[in-house]
């Protein structure tokens, strides 16, 4: 029986990038940072010799976990790659003021696939992460009685 998704898991090119993006544009909160490695990760990720350093966000009820692999060495994935490629294609994050955050991002740098559209119950956009994942961002209405 399913309680909670608990968090999502992201492998990233560079760690320290990827915790300024969640952190200082999304506003999610660092709650910790460690090297990994061993044989507890070698079996969780089928990986011989994994090792690397993680990093936990967390915001409005969403935890992004964050690794950056040094061994083995990862495959880089095509940051442009389409969102009806298989696999996951994004994952969602309600927020407040879509439009003030569209904006302070795009200035930033951060790549909007368009502006914030008007879906009648919310505002969405989708935006990619330094290593080209989706996001979507979504603003609900709020509904009138």
């Amino acid at each position: 029986m399913i309680t909670a998704l608990h968090h999502i898991g992201i492998s990233v090119a560079d760690l320290d990038c990827s915790i300024a993006f969640y952190r200082d544009l999304l506003g999610m909160k660092l709650s910790s940072q460690h090297p990994f490695g061993g044989a507890r990760f070698e079996q969780i990720f089928r990986l011989e010799g994994a090792k690397g350093r993680a990093a936990h966000l967390h915001g409005g009820g969403t935890e992004v976990e964050l690794f950056e692999f040094t061994h083995p060495r990862p495959q880089t994935a095509d940051p442009k790659r389409p969102v009806n490629a298989h696999g996951i294609t994004h994952f969602c994050i309600e927020v407040a003021d879509l439009r003030g955050l569209h904006l302070r991002m795009s200035e930033a740098g951060v790549d909007f696939h368009c502006p914030p559209i008007d879906f009648d119950i919310c505002e969405a956009t989708y935006c990619r992460d330094p290593d080209g994942n989706v996001i979507e961002l979504i603003e609900m209405y709020e509904l009138q009685d």
